[in-house]
């Protein structure tokens, strides 16, 4: 899980750890542990909901799924350009914040991430659905460079790798329990009870701040705000007419972009493509009844869990690996790690089984546990003297351009190689056999409301749309005998017609199950072939790193070891 822990002092990276372990443990100080127990609250509410998210947006409408019936190019939109933006607005908020003060920032972040959270669950339109999301990024863009910030005040040279280590941690504890929460909760109550989990969360986030963080005493920055992100902006223009800089960030837009498809892809192939019935089966008939209900929705493992296993092995390595990695170069751990984590995601995608779904994604975790929170040693090891903040300001530029890359990929490209509605919808035409379209509750309300010229609430009170259960017969019904009142022609208007729907009626029509289908789509249209475009990402950001290292960074490190050497 990539995460604003990478902003590791550059301190650390060239003086090493000094202290025992349980010593660095024990001189962490009490805002460090307030800082990480509200990034474990706010990862918590964060990943609970974008875990889930990509699912949630593409499901079946059917009142039996819930889901918003989304394509992948919408969800793509959603998913990618939204976090675009959450990750380039610390950029201005991290000065505001330093003017302000961290704990009105933190109050403000978390004042519109609980509304943000809460309307989620009661929007279903693509448009509203964006804005509120949008919403909830600007909250999480308020909190990100704070909670970073606090954690780097609160540690020094022989504390901030291990310090940023816990972080992560915290960070990836947040996103397993988050999950895990959603997961029982979408299954038993529905998708909304998600949400409302989200805004209670951040809830306890709230009253912790307020009731246990004080806000040392440091003098703030007399400047204005507005002159503050000005500056703020020329200086990101400044360090980016290092050429140094500059490569080393647009290579790294390709190495973010494959460790976004974890969360953006993933749970959508497995949920399309990986029939997990068997290990299924055995978990209901091993395990206790309210972990296999959680674990599975009866007949197959919910892909939500596949993905979980990335935070679950983090929570258990991640301390001990980032205090190994401090014995290895950064960089060399940073490639090793990628190397890694492209083996992992190429077997999850590549072979479309639960066994490799498993095993790619725990091999994608070592990886990650080794590349992620040490990333930004390469940027501290490029940055002159004095200019620490000035390089640092740049992070986010590349992750938020890898998240805008992973729009397309996890969206348009999916949507055309690898959902599995796309691809039968294909074949049905392909073999001629005729098929109603797809239609949400929605969009059946919309084009009635404009057929019969009346305003949507209007149409939805006149055919009782509004009920908790509608009767869709007596609707048909009524919709008829209106339109005859009214010589209103309705035989263009399409009722709600769900993909659960379009796949059962397509199955019957073939003369196949599901998962028979499913193989059948499988290989006439290879939908794994996405891994190409994932891996061939992963492996261009391998070689261009190792070839920036030997022609940048290892030249930078003989001239700074010759430095020591004369200065000694």
């Amino acid at each position: 899980m990539d995460d604003n822990s990478n902003l590791i002092p550059e301190s650390d990276f060239t003086e090493g750890t000094k202290k025992s372990f349980w010593q660095t443990i024990n001189s962490l100080n009490k805002n460090f542990w307030i800082a990480s127990v509200m990034e474990l609250f706010e990862r918590w509410a964060w990943y609970g909901i974008y875990g889930l998210f990509g699912l949630y947006l593409v499901a079946s409408t059917d009142p039996q799924t819930g889901g918003l019936g989304f394509d992948h190019i919408q969800k793509g939109n959603i998913m990618g350009n939204v976090v675009a933006i959450l990750y380039l607005l610390p950029i201005f908020f991290g000065v505001i914040a330093d003017r302000i003060g961290y704990k009105i920032s933190l109050a403000i972040a978390y004042v519109l991430l609980i509304v943000g959270y809460y309307m989620m669950g009661e929007v279903r339109t693509y448009s509203s659905v964006y804005m509120v999301f949008l919403l909830v990024a600007v909250g999480a863009a308020f909190f990100k460079p704070v909670a970073s910030a606090i954690v780097a005040r609160n540690t020094d040279e022989t504390t901030g790798t291990l310090g940023f280590g816990i972080f992560y941690m915290m960070v990836n504890i947040g996103g397993f329990v988050g999950p895990a929460m959603s997961s029982y909760l979408r299954t038993e109550y529905g998708w909304k009870l998600m949400f409302i989990q989200g805004a209670v969360v951040i809830t306890i986030n709230l009253v912790i701040l307020l009731l246990f963080y004080k806000e040392p005493k440091i003098e703030k920055p007399k400047d204005s705000i507005g002159k503050a992100i000005v500056d703020s902006l020329k200086g990101i223009v400044e360090a980016l007419k290092d050429v140094r800089l500059g490569i080393l960030l647009l290579l790294m837009v390709g190495f973010w972009t494959m460790f976004n498809q974890l969360f953006n892809t993933l749970p959508n192939f497995i949920e399309d493509w990986v029939n997990s019935s068997v290990l299924s089966n055995w978990i209901n008939a091993n395990m206790p009844s309210g972990l296999a209900k959680l674990l599975t929705d009866g007949a197959q493992v919910k892909p939500e869990w596949f993905t979980n296993i990335d935070a679950l092995m983090i929570i258990f390595c991640q301390v001990f690996i980032s205090f190994f990695v401090t014995k290895m170069r950064h960089i060399t751990a940073v490639i090793r790690g990628a190397i890694i984590a492209t083996i992992g995601i190429a077997l999850s995608f590549y072979f479309g089984t639960v066994w490799f779904a498993i095993i790619g994604t725990m091999i994608f975790s070592i990886g990650e546990m080794m590349s992620s929170p040490t990333v930004s040693s390469f940027i501290a090891l490029i940055t002159p003297k004095g200019k620490e903040g000035l390089y640092q300001g740049t992070y986010f530029l590349p992750v938020a351009a890898s998240y805008w890359v992973t729009s397309f990929i996890s969206g348009d490209l999916y949507q055309a190689w690898s959902d599995k509605l796309s691809l039968l919808k294909k074949e049905m035409t392909s073999r001629n056999i005729a098929m109603p379209e797809i239609v949400s509750k929605e969009q059946f309300v919309e084009e009635g409301a404009n057929t019969f010229g009346m305003k949507l609430s209007e149409f939805e009170n006149q055919f009782n749309l509004k009920a908790d259960e509608v009767n869709w017969e007596e609707v048909k019904k009524s919709v008829g005998e209106l339109a005859t009142q009214k010589n209103i022609d309705v035989s263009q208007l399409h009722f709600p017609f769900s993909k659960n729907e379009y796949f059962e009626l397509a199955e019957q029509k073939l003369g196949m199950d599901h998962w028979q289908m499913v193989e059948m789509l499988w290989n006439t249209y290879q939908p794994n072939k996405i891994w190409m475009v994932i891996v061939g990402i992963g492996m261009f950001s391998v070689v261009s790193l190792v070839i920036y290292d030997r022609l940048i960074i290892k030249p930078i490190e003989k001239r700074k070891l010759a430095e020591t050497s004369k200065n000694l």
